[in-house]
């Protein structure tokens, strides 16, 4: 890596992913590098309907109601949101996938660059550990360091996630419903450097010339604060199970098996290793938290001891 003082690590980590012939500008999608919740199979996007309905019923079941896939890829959570909803929420569901580089085919999918107004939910799944950050080198007396990694000592580096802070704020100022990121992060009390990169598949180090994609843990409690309002800030494992997901096996037979292998899907997304550790954090915008999930534990990172992607 470049360790030049007067390095734009910011810039360079934006033109490497979001400039001419960056990794995502020219078509490259997460599905091809590492493995997400969305390429489990089609059960987040269930959970995902379900707390959409939770919302759509505390608005009181307006005539359009969105659900917002900001930082979509390739669309794999819009498109089975799309294809799963039934009823009369499908009737009135619009389905936006917000995504900076080429959009893919989907029916009853919108594509955008900019995020739109949301009557709905937002979500942002792993998009906030793609929004480019500086990189200081401690001591710094930079505002956001001073408040969100008091921990950081001379010669250590840190991402500043004020940029970060700054986009989610703005998305959730956007909707009028509620507003959700799922990501991998860590906590004031917990920071540490994770800046990396990935490349089909495997961790590489984060070179800045387009060949990998570029990514870092994100400060989910900066994030909430600086979005203010109404929020929770729980574990993904915790969340699914409120949301209906617990992976119990039942029936006989194919019924069995289908059964057996939804439940292996459900485990690996509340796996508390691995994707169940993720972070989630929801705003509520014009209604209240309390409507959408029971009271659960404050979200614990992952140990400092394993990455993800």
């Amino acid at each position: 890596m470049h360790t030049c003082p007067m390095f734009d690590w910011e810039a360079a980590w934006h033109t490497a992913l979001y400039g001419p012939g960056g990794f995502f500008a020219r078509g490259e999608k997460p599905f091809s590098h590492f493995r997400t919740s969305v390429l489990v199979g089609t059960e987040l996007a269930e959970a995902l309907l379900e707390l959409l309905s939770r919302v759509d019923a505390a608005l009181g079941f307006p005539p359009v109601v969105d659900f917002v896939d900001v930082g979509a890829g390739g669309g794999e959570l819009a498109g089975a949101v799309r294809a799963l909803a039934s009823g009369p929420l499908a009737e009135r569901l619009r389905v936006t996938a917000v995504e900076l580089g080429p959009p893919v085919d989907l029916p009853g999918v919108r594509w955008t660059t900019e995020i739109p107004g949301c009557t709905g939910l937002l979500v942002g799944h792993e998009w906030l550990d793609s929004i480019p950050c500086p990189v200081v080198t401690g001591p710094s007396d930079d505002p956001w360091i001073t408040r969100w990694w008091p921990s950081l000592r001379a010669g250590e580096q840190a991402e500043v996630g004020a940029p970060r802070d700054a986009a989610w704020a703005a998305a959730v100022s956007s909707v009028r419903g509620a507003a959700l990121a799922i990501d991998y992060g860590h906590l004031v009390s917990s920071r540490r450097f994770t800046l990396t990169g990935y490349r089909d598949g495997r961790q590489v180090p984060p070179v800045f010339d387009g060949s990998c994609d570029i990514t870092a843990h994100v400060a989910l409690d900066a994030c909430a604060a600086a979005a203010g309002g109404d929020s929770v800030l729980v574990s993904q494992r915790d969340a699914l199970r409120a949301l209906g997901l617990s992976g119990d096996v039942a029936g006989s037979g194919w019924d069995w098996l289908e059964s057996a292998a939804r439940a292996g899907r459900i485990a690996e997304l509340r796996d508390p290793a691995g994707l169940g550790s993720f972070g989630w954090l929801l705003h509520g915008c014009g209604v209240a938290v309390a409507d959408l999930l029971p009271p659960l534990p404050p979200w614990s990172p992952i140990p400092a001891s394993v990455l993800l992607p």
